[in-house]
């Protein structure tokens, strides 16, 4: 699902940079929905416009940490989420990297607009839909091997669970219930 949504990115910010305007914004839906192409040097809402080596620098980061963290993810709501955030950030970093005016300092391309919201991409579509998920995840107290904060290991002392599957049940009794 990452690398489709990494491709749908790079695909699309082609089409933008080929058919698009800044200028003169293509409407659909009524208004509602505008294709205007800009380019970002900045990060999310053009926050920190010139200092394109530090989104380079933390995007490369966060893609890292995330694939090193990655092989610990035991559940589809973390797989997802995870693909999300990473595709998101490939695909923006991807512009860092390979745009004008200069490797690692190359401007992004945002050509979706929504009225009252600044001009954005499919890559910030999953970064946001993929945090939004990591949030949901975290206070579901989900981890990445699929247990939930509920479900702590019995204590060691000779009163560990002997039945296979038992150790992640939480049993009523005192302090559980």
């Amino acid at each position: 699902m990452a690398l489709a949504v990494l491709a749908s990115d790079l695909v699309t910010k082609q089409i933008a940079v080929t058919n698009f305007s800044g200028l003169d914004p293509t409407e659909t839906l009524g208004g509602l929905l505008k294709f205007t192409l800009a380019f970002n040097s900045g990060g999310a809402f053009s926050i920190g416009e010139g200092e394109t080596w530090f989104f380079t620098a933390v995007k490369m980061t966060v893609i890292v940490l995330m694939l090193v963290i990655s092989p610990r993810i035991r559940t589809p709501v973390w797989a997802v989420s995870f693909g999300l955030v990473i595709a998101g950030a490939a695909g923006n970093l991807a512009d860092r990297l390979f745009r004008a005016p200069s490797p690692g300092q190359g401007l992004v391309v945002d050509w979706i607009q929504l009225p009252h919201w600044p001009v954005f991409n499919l890559a910030d579509c999953g970064v946001v839909c993929g945090s939004a998920l990591v949030m949901w995840t975290l206070m579901r107290g989900i981890r990445l091997d699929g247990t939930r904060e509920s479900e702590a290991p019995a204590e060691s002392g000779g009163t560990e669970p002997t039945t296979p599957g038992a150790r992640n049940r939480v049993v009523p009794g005192p302090g559980n219930d």
